[in-house]
Formats: C-alpha cells, sequence, structure tokens
C-alpha cells in the first residue's frame, strides 16, 4: 500500500471525528442553554463517560486477543495466508468480543 494513499483516508477520518466532537457538544451546549434539569444533564454525563469507559475496555480486549491470536500464528510458524490462519484470527476477534461481554455484564 502507497503511503500517500492513507492521507485522503486519515483526512477523511480526521474531519469525521472533528464533525462528531462538534455535534456532540453543541447538543451538551443546547441541554444546559434550555434549562434542562441538573439531574438531567449529570444523567447525560454519566451515560456518556460509562459508553467511553466501555468502548475503550471493548477495544482493549479485542486488541489484546487479536495480539494473542498473531503470538500464536507466530509460535506455530505459519506463513502462508490459509483459510486456518484466517480462522484463527477470527475465533481470537470472537473470544475477546465474548470476554468484553462478560466483563461489561458483571460490570452493569
Amino acid at each position: 500500500m502507497n503511503l500517500g494513499d492513507l492521507i485522503p483516508i486519515t483526512l477523511f477520518i480526521c474531519i469525521t471525528y472533528a464533525i462528531k466532537v462538534i455535534v456532540d457538544a453543541r447538543v451538551r451546549q443546547k441541554m444546559v442553554s434550555v434549562g434542562g434539569s441538573e439531574e438531567l444533564v449529570r444523567s447525560v454525563l454519566q451515560s456518556e463517560e460509562l459508553r467511553r469507559r466501555h468502548a475503550s475496555l471493548h477495544w482493549g480486549v479485542v486488541l489484546v486477543a487479536l495480539g494473542l491470536g498473531f503470538a500464536l500464528i507466530q509460535a506455530f510458524g505459519w506463513q502462508d495466508l490459509t483459510p486456518g490462519l484466517v480462522a484463527v484470527l477470527a475465533v481470537a476477534t470472537g473470544l475477546g468480543n465474548l470476554v468484553f461481554y462478560g466483563i461489561a455484564r458483571r460490570l452493569g
């Protein structure tokens, strides 16, 4: 893959993220300015914080599971792209998601 191909992709991701941040801030500002109750604002902010923590936990668990999958592939010395190799990565991703589900259920 050419490094020049990453520039438009990165630009698109940055613009999309900037729009999301601006819209979220605007929604919070409107909620406060309309006179939403303090309890409602606190509740929304706490739920956003919890969602962000769960997202970080989710990606952390999935990436650790994928790392273990790649380590397993390296340990066995598999070099060629085969359905078995793809299956190892798919299983690692699935296990990571299942572990996150179990942790999230226990936390919530």
